[in-house]
């Protein structure tokens, strides 16, 4: 399992990069290219579907309760110790996000799409130091 969540950590490190070069146009920049937009949209996508992912692994690998929801998945892990839970319940409302992002529930309002964007990246960054920290002490 350590490889896999691993695997993850080193693809939502890519998609944070990524994200990085997005920062640097302004809102309606992105607002007004919809090649730009639909790059920024998929790249926060799939960077929050990896916090989710390596949640969920962690769960298992652990042998911890099973959460019925995203959110609740990130929250497990600050209950538990794993994350600080003052960051995990920071960083539990982007579950919601992202399902908006996946299921285009209403359209995509690119004020809070560029807000996530500005404010919201160095926490994907914390996130993976905490679990590399935790499967350091976890593993080694």
């Amino acid at each position: 399992m350590r490889e896999e969540i691993n695997f993850k950590l080193e693809q939502l490190g890519e998609y944070v990069s990524i994200l990085r070069e997005y920062q640097n146009y302004d809102l309606e920049e992105i607002r007004d290219n919809l090649t730009l937009r639909g790059a920024v949209e998929r790249y926060m996508e799939v960077s929050l579907a990896c916090v989710i992912d390596i949640c969920e692994m962690i769960i298992s690998s652990e042998k911890l309760r099973r959460p019925d929801t995203y959110r609740k998945v990130i929250l497990t892990l600050g209950q538990n110790g794993i994350l600080p839970e003052d960051f995990a319940e920071k960083l539990a409302p982007a579950a919601g996000f992202r399902n908006v992002l996946v299921h285009m529930y209403a359209d995509i309002d690119i004020v809070k799409l560029y807000s996530h964007l500005q404010n919201d990246i160095d926490d994907l960054e914390l996130f993976a130091e905490y679990i590399a920290k935790h499967l350091i002490s976890k593993y080694e």
